[in-house]
């Protein structure tokens, strides 16, 4: 079967480093962090998270924004068009609101609860033609969008819409905490004082098309993994890491030495980033400019993935690497991270995105063929 071109045609971002992408992308280039310190959500403990500043509800936070990309694309509706939801939360932290305020579950709406929560709402506001929703911890729209890649490279839809979205939970919060990886301040990634990650809050939405508009970039490459190493810990050397990267190069018959850039997922935690490290090491060695920018935004957990490939999109629009925040004395010594944003030609850009079981997706993204 003929393989179709799959563009990034449209998109938009809410986090808490900005209202918009292109908030969000001078925030990363300018150093401007968007995470604060909050004492209301672990009894007796101040930690660092990354929450969106305007009260929001969510059902209206996803109906704007998914707005602002119709508006964008030129299309009269979606009718047409596959919904893929990434989210590791869904409409859980509406759950956990009614029950902490009723002291039951009699109120809580199932259909507002799990994770396809997200296209129930949106169905209110929008026609698709379909939807299907993946919940897969951090690479939750990391895999909605390989799913979209997938659809219309297949030619199955014209146009996908991917939706990734997560919200501050107390189960995930606390559950992060139990596990002793939250940080008390801004996430330092790749960094040898890092000492935890910043749960954080955001939606990202990308439509995708087989067919190019002016400013569109191309998604070239999907890789997946799944090592199984630990319920919770990525294996030491970065083999699942590895093999991910390694299938989206060769999904889009790119070689290593021709990727511009890789926004790693680098999460600020002592296992993630010692395993990531090692696996951009043996398969790039020096060449490649690397970058987290989760000190700009934290983890947005399921919406991390897509909010990352808004984030590669726009630096191979602009041509401008975007840069490490609060790294100071990297663990690697090997690998080229960037510490201010710069001016660079490149092609191909890499996103990574891990997660719990050993999970992991790279998604490849480059200047229209």
């Amino acid at each position: 079967m003929p393989t179709n071109s799959v563009y990034v045609n449209c998109f938009e971002s809410v986090c808490c480093a900005g209202e918009s992408s292109e908030a969000l992308f001078e925030a990363i280039c300018t150093h401007q962090s968007g995470i604060k310190s909050f004492s209301e959500f672990i009894p007796n403990k101040s930690i660092a998270l990354g929450k969106i500043e305007k009260p929001f509800s969510i059902e209206s936070l996803l109906a704007f924004t998914c707005k602002k990309v119709l508006v964008q694309s030129g299309l009269e509706n979606f009718e047409n068009t596959l919904l893929v939801v990434g989210s590791s939360v869904g409409g859980m932290q509406m759950s956990e609101n009614i029950f902490l305020r009723d002291h039951h579950y009699q109120n809580i709406d199932p259909k507002l609860h799990a994770i396809d929560a997200i296209a129930h709402m949106l169905s209110k506001h929008f026609t698709f033609r379909d939807d299907i929703s993946f919940s897969t911890a951090c690479t939750s729209s990391a895999n909605a969008l390989g799913y979209g890649y997938e659809m219309i490279a297949k030619g199955v839809y014209e146009s996908v819409l991917v939706v990734g979205f997560d919200t501050l939970s107390l189960t995930t919060i606390r559950g992060f905490d139990a596990l002793g990886v939250l940080s008390s301040h801004t996430c330092q990634p790749f960094d040898v004082k890092r000492d935890g990650m910043n749960v954080a809050e955001g939606i990202a939405v990308l439509l995708l098309e087989n067919k190019p508009q002016p400013t569109s970039m191309e998604l070239l490459g999907v890789g997946y993994s799944s090592d199984a190493h630990h319920m919770a810990h990525p294996s030491p050397d970065g083999a699942g890491a590895l093999c991910a990267m390694q299938k989206a190069l060769h999904c889009a018959h790119i070689a290593s030495s021709e990727v511009g850039y890789i926004n790693a997922h680098g999460t600020g935690t002592q296992a993630n980033d010692t395993s990531e490290a090692c696996a951009i090491e043996s398969l790039f060695g020096a060449h490649v400019p690397v970058s987290s920018t989760k000190s700009i935004t934290g983890h947005t957990l399921g919406a991390a993935g897509a909010l990352e490939a808004i984030i590669c999109v726009m630096a191979l629009q602009k041509q401008i690497l975007p840069p490490n925040t609060y790294l100071v004395e990297p663990e690697n010594k090997t690998l080229h991270f960037i510490h201010e944003a710069k001016a660079h030609s490149f092609r191909y850009a890499l996103s990574n995105s891990l997660a719990f079981g050993g999970n992991n997706t790279a998604l490849l993204f480059g200047l229209p063929q």
